[in-house]
C-alpha cells in the first residue's frame, strides 16, 4: 500500500510504468502532475556514469538559464571596500570583508552563493571550513572567484546555477516553475541536458547519462528517453 497522499497517487497514475518520455512529452506531463497549490518548483534529477572518487572525472560547471530558475536567490561577496558599491548595485545583499567574515563567524549563513575577488580568497581561509561543509566556497571552477564581481553577481541573480555532481554521481538541480509554462520550461531543459553533455569529463568511461528524472516539488518522477 503506498504511503504517499491522494493527489500524489492519481498524479502517479498518470504515468506509465517504466515508461520513458520524450521531452516533449514530458514538460506537459510535469504541468498535469503538479500536486501543490503553491508555485511548484521543477526539477531534474540525472545519475551519471562517472566514478566521483577520480578527480578527473568530476563534472562541474556553470549555466544561464534563459528564463532563470524562478527562485530568489541571495548573493553575498567578499570584496575590497571600494567595490563594495558594485556588489551591492549587481544585488548581493551583503558585501565587503572583514567585517562580512566576522558575521560569518558568528554564525549567520542566510545566503545561496557567496562570490569573492582574487585578492579576497586568502582572507576568506579562515572560515573555508564553515564555507566548504555547507557548499558555499567561492571556487574559481564555479565562475565564483572573479574580478567581475558586477558581471557574476548579476548573471547569478538572472539566473545562473552550479551543477556538480554529489557522492553517489548525481546531478540536482531546479530549472524552472510551474508557472513558467511549456514553452519556457522546454528550453530551460534542453539547455540544462546540452550543458551536462558538453561537461562530459575527459576521464568518463562507458555510458556518460544513465537516466533522466524530472520532477515537481512533491510530484512523481518523470523518466526521460536518453536519444
Amino acid at each position: 500500500m503506498s504511503h504517499k497522499g491522494k493527489k500524489y497517487n492519481a498524479a502517479k497514475e498518470l504515468l506509465k510504468d517504466k515508461q520513458l518520455y520524450s521531452i516533449d512529452e514530458a514538460i506537459p506531463l510535469l504541468l498535469k502532475t503538479n500536486t501543490t497549490k503553491f508555485d511548484a518548483s521543477c526539477e531534474i534529477h540525472i545519475k551519471l556514469g562517472i566514478d566521483p572518487k577520480h578527480a578527473d572525472q568530476a563534472v562541474r560547471a556553470t549555466i544561464s538559464l534563459p528564463h532563470g530558475t524562478g527562485k530568489k536567490v541571495k548573493v553575498i561577496a567578499f570584496v575590497s571596500d571600494e567595490k563594495v558599491a558594485e556588489a551591492k548595485k549587481a544585488g548581493a545583499i551583503e558585501a565587503g570583508s572583514a567585517e562580512l567574515i566576522e558575521k560569518i563567524i558568528g554564525g549567520w549563513l542566510d545566503f545561496d552563493v557567496a562570490v569573492a575577488t582574487p585578492g579576497m580568497m586568502k582572507e576568506i581561509g579562515k572560515i573555508a571550513k564553515i564555507l566548504g561543509q555547507k557548499g558555499l566556497m567561492p571556487n574559481p571552477k564555479s565562475g565564483t572567484v572573479t574580478d567581475k564581481i558586477e558581471q557574476v553577481v548579476s548573471e547569478i541573480m538572472k539566473g545562473k546555477i552550479e551543477f556538480r555532481n554529489d557522492k553517489l554521481s548525481n546531478l540536482h538541480n531546479i530549472f524552472g516553475k510551474i508557472s513558467f509554462g511549456e514553452a519556457a520550461l522546454k528550453e530551460n531543459l534542453q539547455t540544462y541536458i546540452k550543458a551536462v553533455q558538453d561537461a562530459k569529463p575527459a576521464g568518463a568511461k562507458g555510458v556518460y547519462i544513465q537516466s533522466i528524472t524530472i520532477c515537481t516539488t512533491m510530484g512523481p518522477g518523470i523518466h526521460l528517453e536518453l536519444k
